[in-house]
């Protein structure tokens, strides 16, 4: 990298350790946990009783963002926590799959095609901004404008010889974004009301034994499952996969209850805030800035392809913002499950988008690349 302004090591590799385990990075204290998680939780308390969309991980992640960097206190989340909390939310998705659907399923091929046309098209928004507006080389550009998982494109990049904190810090920022804003125009622009939990969920005390039994194994043998099968996402995709699968064969008619789901919110949106650990506006300013930008342009150029789509597709614009807004997939289908809208489908591209990502992008590189990897 040559011209854009680099934050210290240590500073990013909190960062790229929040979805991603570094060499050299360590695992936080019990401590530091507990404090993240009440922190987090206070943030999801105060968004509820201000009666924020979805209060619980948007309070959680903008507490935890402003803490983090402000440097008050260290922060940090175990990553089986995180992904005990992903794999909670791979059985709720699976819920909502049903004998319906699978019939619809075969129908979805122009939403595919779609799906991928805008992945090509705002993965080259974000590369014109990292490469000719920040000035990256084109190997960070390129592996921080693909709107894939932020493990993933990190480590992909860093093989290919790119900034590994550079472009986990890119995507930390993008999916903040994504999740930030998305929420909210659903409140101001569709004038959706968005509960802090799902409406059809019951509670932890009412689910039957054999339910709650039925959808643990669901996640305890799931996770294992999606990482076996090396596909992305693996922790949430296993549970996902076999939840389906127990609710199409009419085993289970069970979700996760409100608890364990509000639970999940705020992990998942603590775990947003711990990426900016230790690093403040002035360490990584050009970085967080142009990630700012290129996030903020991904979700308008969600929100005029579902509106430009939709007749075409057959679908309402707000499914397709949806489906369509990069953020990451665990969040986005957190955002589909509170709101009850198409959940199953919203899911399902997210799947697809990740998948083409993690496929397409490093033979699309390997193509198209025609310059150094250091400029």
């Amino acid at each position: 990298m040559t011209s854009q302004e680099q934050p210290t090591s240590d500073s990013l590799s909190a960062v790229a350790a929040g979805g991603l385990a570094l060499p050299g990075s360590t695992p936080p204290s019990f401590r530091t946990v507990a404090k993240t998680l009440l922190i987090a939780s206070l943030g999801g308390a105060v968004f509820a009783l201000a009666g924020a969309p979805l209060a619980w991980m948007l309070g959680a992640m903008f507490v935890t963002t402003g803490v983090a960097m402000a440097g008050l206190t260290q922060l940090g989340v175990f990553a089986w926590l995180r992904a005990t909390m992903i794999a909670v939310l791979g059985v709720m998705l699976g819920s909502a799959f049903t004998p319906d659907l699978l019939s619809q399923m075969l129908g979805w091929w122009p939403d595919v095609l779609m799906l991928a046309a805008f992945i090509a098209i705002v993965t080259g928004i974000g590369f014109a901004v990292f490469k000719y507006g920040a000035g990256y080389d084109t190997t960070t550009a390129y592996f921080s404008a693909t709107p894939g998982g932020l493990s993933e494109m990190a480590i992909m990049g860093h093989e290919l010889g790119a900034d590994i904190r550079t472009i986990s810090l890119i995507h930390a920022t993008r999916i903040l974004v994504v999740v930030a804003t998305i929420p909210v125009y659903f409140r101001v622009v569709e004038g959706l009301e968005i509960p802090a939990l799902p409406r059809d969920v019951g509670s932890l005390v009412d689910i039957p034994l054999y339910e709650a039994v039925m959808l643990s194994a669901c996640a305890l043998l799931g996770v294992p499952l999606g990482r076996i099968s090396r596909v992305p996402a693996g922790a949430l995709i296993g549970p996902m996969v076999l939840s389906a699968a127990v609710h199409l064969a009419g085993l289970s008619s069970a979700k996760p209850p409100a608890e364990i789901v509000a639970a999940a919110q705020v992990v998942v949106g603590a775990s947003i805030g711990c990426r900016f650990a230790g690093l403040t506006l002035l360490d990584a300013r050009r970085i967080i800035s142009a990630g700012l930008v290129s996030g903020f342009l991904m979700v308008v150029a969600a929100a005029l392809a579902a509106y430009l789509l939709a007749d075409f597709l057959g679908r309402p614009a707000e499914v397709l913002v949806l489906s369509f807004a990069p953020g990451g997939l665990a969040e986005m289908a957190l955002i589909a499950l509170i709101l009850g809208i198409d959940t199953a489908f919203v899911s399902a591209m997210h799947v697809l988008r990740i998948a083409m990502v993690v496929i397409g992008a490093p033979l699309v590189f390997k193509l198209t690349k025609s310059e150094p990897t250091e400029d």
